[in-house]
């Protein structure tokens, strides 16, 4: 069972199916809360850090998987994901951010990543929307990007077409007996497996085919409830990984002509905001980091920061039509890695925390989580969610 609909956990569920396994997945809103406002960037390279590199090489391993993930599920569902390889553009503003970007850069040639350093001239010869404020850029040709709603509707057609239930209801508590995970119990519509963020008017692609059973049996729980996967009733204390919110507003534009050829990424007088386009004329603007618990209004002061710093990036954006503007709840975790694998409690696996690289990490993460559910050990993984076990004695 798979308790949480979104990248993750439905491509946790695809995978463990197409290897034989019974699956069903529980989620009131399939399809919604942090994978509906995701922008799809995967992009490991740009958004290295100085302190992550384990979750850069999680990152790097996991991009390497999407071009088979992409080609096996358009093969099982039928649809386009509007997967995109041109790159990341990562421009700065100003002459600090351009110091700070030039630093970044010597960091990632220790690393021995694949970018390049750009003048500004460069840059703009690339994108020529680019303000000629921009002062350099880097240019990382490697990283990719896709349509994470695009990905869920291909995965829960194709969990569809593999017979797989997936349960309209939200999980109430984890049913523990023995000291063994036994199944769930299931609350109303709504609640902790969704995330409320997906408006009404937002296509729902499977329904319940009747009222599912009040308790539902399994021998094994992979819980991917996302930033809810800390606080699911009937679970032992100490077992659950310390997943919070972090809030992230975005916003969907369209354009009237071809605009953005690549993902371009900057950083305005210190703050960072990207432009990711898509096939089909959308450009997605983003996006807020706000530790608010679990908050997700739409605020006027969240839009306007996005919309400044894209402005000074891209004079253009403020022509554009406005097509959408939503707020998701990313899991975060305190050392930004995701936990992967099983808890202390026998049954029950985690498959949350992934804070911004959700959609990035689901090819690994579904692979790890079917290879775990075999029975598979895997030694001294970064992603154990043990580590918080040990580190809270």
């Amino acid at each position: 069972m798979v308790v949480g609909g979104g990248v993750v956990g439905l491509s946790a569920a695809w995978r463990a199916a197409r290897e034989g396994a019974a699956v069903t997945v529980i989620d009131p809103d399939p399809g919604g809360g942090a994978s509906y406002a995701a922008a799809g960037m995967l992009a490991p390279v740009s958004e290295v850090t100085y302190t992550e590199e384990s979750l850069l090489r999680l990152g790097v391993d996991s991009l390497a998987r999407w071009p088979g993930f992409a080609a096996e599920l358009t093969e099982d569902s039928g649809d386009d994901l509007d997967l995109r390889s041109a790159g990341t553009l990562d421009v700065a503003f100003g002459a600090d951010d351009l110091a700070a970007l030039g630093e970044l850069a010597e960091f990632m040639a220790k690393l021995d990543l694949p970018v390049e350093r750009l003048t500004g001239r460069e840059c703009r010869r690339l994108e020529p929307l680019l303000a000629p404020s921009v002062r350099g850029g880097i240019l990382a040709p490697g990283d990719s990007w896709v349509n994470p709603r695009r990905v869920t509707r291909a995965l829960l057609t194709a969990l569809s077409r593999l017979g797989v239930p997936v349960v309209r209801r939200r999980v109430a508590e984890v049913v523990v007996a023995g000291g063994t995970v036994q199944g769930v119990r299931l609350g109303g519509p709504g609640g902790p497996a969704s995330g409320g963020v997906r408006p009404g008017r937002a296509p729902l692609l499977l329904q319940d085919s009747g009222e599912a059973p009040e308790t539902i049996p399994a021998e094994q729980v992979v819980l991917a409830a996302g930033a809810w996967t800390g606080s699911l009733p009937g679970v032992p204390d100490g077992v659950l990984p310390p997943v919070r919110p972090v809030k992230g507003q975005i916003m969907r534009l369209r354009t009237p002509y071809p605009a953005l050829t690549r993902c371009v990424r900057g950083t305005v007088h210190g703050s960072p905001v990207y432009l990711v386009p898509r096939g089909d004329g959308e450009v997605v603007l983003g996006a807020t980091q706000e530790e608010m618990g679990f908050d997700t209004r739409v605020t006027a002061g969240g839009l306007w920061e996005i919309l400044r710093d894209a402005r000074e990036l891209v004079p253009g954006v403020t022509e554009w039509e406005v097509t959408d503007v939503v707020a998701g709840l990313r899991p975060g975790t305190p050392d930004n890695l995701p936990a992967i694998g099983p808890t202390a409690l026998p049954g029950l696996l985690v498959a949350s925390g992934h804070h911004r690289g959700g959609v990035l990490l689901a090819p690994l993460t579904a692979d790890l989580v079917v290879r775990l559910l075999a029975g598979e050990t895997i030694v001294d993984h970064p992603c154990s969610p043990s580590r918080f076990e040990e580190s809270s004695r």
